[in-house]
């Protein structure tokens, strides 16, 4: 199984994890609701698992432009 991490607004590769014997219990996703489970982790049917998370460039400017959060595709 591979998980990959990459960025909800701009879709850069953050980084990957490479290892079939990773649980979802080591990656933490446990803690997360099932509302928040079906917003950020995404199934691919080769079995592979994408994490949609925000990178620190995408985070500065927002922190930086709140405004940009209202729209649906703030950082392409």
């Amino acid at each position: 199984m591979t998980v990959r991490y990459v960025c909800r607004h701009c879709q850069t590769l953050i980084g990957e994890i490479q290892n079939e014997s990773v649980s979802e219990y080591q990656l933490g996703f446990h803690f997360l609701t099932p509302a928040e489970r079906k917003d950020i982790i995404a199934y691919n049917s080769d079995g592979d698992v994408t994490v949609k998370i925000v990178c620190d460039y995408c985070k500065q400017t927002l922190d930086q432009y709140p405004e940009l959060s209202l729209l649906a595709n703030p950082l392409q």
